[in-house]
């Protein structure tokens, strides 16, 4: 009887919700009935609670355009070259005139909504580093959109101002950055247009961040303000490379996209890390549940688009924005294409043995860009409108017959939109979140005859609509922070 269940419930998921959720095991969520041996809930209930779509949700994918961001990456792209050393004086060159422009174009949007965004430059002087040797304002352009209710609970967009050729020390030659990381900002302009349109209860930050290629610059700036001013930072959505679809492997491929997601926390402690030795907690860092978050979104809500989750800070001994974040303990990931083309990263502009090198903007698919754009919209949206991530969430049931799970009740005034929480398990070597059970508005509930040994657990906040915040591990290990 249960393989016959198990079939007929595989075959409905997958035609309802698509191929994706079977193959990544989502679908077995649905047959958590059978698997929990309780009457409490049906397999009705759990379709209703896991997979009711919000419609303004997908409004937002839909609103973001591909015009937009082509316009704006052509005019990225006409300042000559961003890189963090060139040109600051000048209107049409460098990226002094690239970062006056971004910030007119914040400033425009922040107009056309009644001033909701604020608008500003962040800066500091490098000098004595090995790519920035001399003085050297490295200045990025921020824009935050405050929530109605939780103004210091913030989500954050970015894409990187700064562009290079193959030597990074030249700041003179064309260095277009079509694609790295034009992109990227043009990206993060379009979703402050769409979500500016809204309003939420969380605060978003929007960041065009510089000094990338010269060493995170902008990234650890910005990292180290929120810190300073206790942001309750939940999620860094790094967009890095969010154009091209054509790899130098010969694949080309406009439907997959990557995130990237660090393992344990870098301020781990070693006390920290000795309980995490016996409970685990290793494939779920907030950053971790962050991406399977995101990866959720894109198989709901983003068309024609499947989202892989990787185990790994960055691509192979790689680095991008959100590492400064990351190394801070915030949740950081980064977003990006499949299949890179190195001949058009970091390269001169130049034709060799029939090889045409540099990042130049015919390497830029606007309607890819689009997508993966829409892909941080919703999920800024999404957690902006669910209520604050669960705080102090412990579990027990070493020994016992069933696994119970507690964390401390959210503050009413901040999360007037909070409906009740729901747990989540998954097998220890799923990918994604398989069963769930809405416990309602409570701040312990117990899975009876659910053997704590044999999976994952989590919890995730619940508005009135509907919406979740990213599940939150037990302890130490899978906090999102206070």
């Amino acid at each position: 009887m249960f393989v016959s269940l198990y079939s007929n419930y595989r075959k409905e998921i997958s035609a309802q919700y698509g191929a994706s959720f079977v193959r990544k095991g989502i679908f077995t969520l649905v047959l958590g009935l059978a698997l929990v041996g309780t009457s409490k809930y049906t397999v009705a209930d759990d379709i209703a609670l896991a997979y009711e779509d919000k419609e303004k949700l997908h409004e937002i994918a839909k609103a973001v355009s591909a015009k937009n961001i082509e316009q704006d990456i052509k005019t990225l792209v006409s300042f000559g070259t961003r890189h963090t050393l060139s040109e600051t004086e000048s209107e049409t060159r460098g990226i002094g005139a690239a970062r006056r422009w971004i910030k007119s174009e914040f400033d425009k949007i922040s107009n056309q909504c009644g001033e909701c965004l604020e608008v500003f430059y962040q800066s500091e002087v490098i000098s004595g580093e090995r790519r920035i040797p001399n003085p050297t304002e490295v200045v990025s352009v921020i824009a935050i959109q405050r929530g109605s209710t939780d103004q210091d609970r913030y989500v954050l967009m970015s894409g990187d101002i700064d562009s290079r050729v193959s030597d990074v020390m030249d700041f003179t030659s064309d260095s277009p950055g079509a694609n790295d990381n034009a992109s990227g900002v043009a990206g993060t302009l379009e979703a402050a247009r769409v979500l500016s349109q809204y309003k939420f209860n969380g605060s978003i930050v929007y960041a065009a961040l510089a000094g990338e290629e010269q060493g995170l610059f902008g990234g650890r700036i910005l990292a180290e303000y929120a810190k300073e001013n206790n942001w309750q930072l939940k999620a860094v959505l790094n967009n890095d490379m969010i154009g091209n679809i054509e790899g130098i492997n010969g694949i080309v491929n406009n439907t997959t996209a990557r995130i990237f997601a660090e393992g344990t926390r870098q301020t781990e402690t070693a006390q920290q890390a000795r309980l995490r030795r016996f409970t685990g907690g290793e494939v779920d860092s907030p950053s971790r549940n962050l991406a399977r978050y995101i990866d959720l979104i894109a198989d709901r809500y983003i068309e024609n688009l499947d989202t892989m989750v990787i185990y790994r800070l960055d691509r192979f001994r790689r680095g991008g924005h959100h590492r400064p974040f990351n190394d801070l303990g915030f949740p950081g990931v980064r977003i990006m294409e499949t299949n890179e083309h190195y001949d058009r990263q970091h390269q001169d502009l130049r034709t060799e043995n029939g090889i045409v090198y540099g990042d130049t903007i015919d390497g830029v698919n606007f309607d890819y860009a689009a997508k993966l754009t829409s892909l941080n919209a919703v999920s800024l949206a999404a957690m902006s409108w669910a209520p604050k991530p669960p705080i102090e969430v412990s579990i027990s049931g070493a020994v016992q017959p069933s696994t119970t799970l507690s964390w401390s009740a959210l503050p009413k005034d901040k999360n007037p939109q909070l409906k009740g929480y729901k747990i989540y398990w998954r097998y220890t070597d799923a990918p994604q979140w398989q069963f769930s059970r809405y416990v309602g508005n409570v701040t312990t509930a117990t899975l009876e005859n659910i053997v704590i040994d044999n999976y994952f657990f989590g919890v995730a906040s619940v508005s009135e609509d509907g919406y979740e915040s990213p599940v939150v591990y037990p302890g130490a290990a899978g906090a999102f922070g206070e």
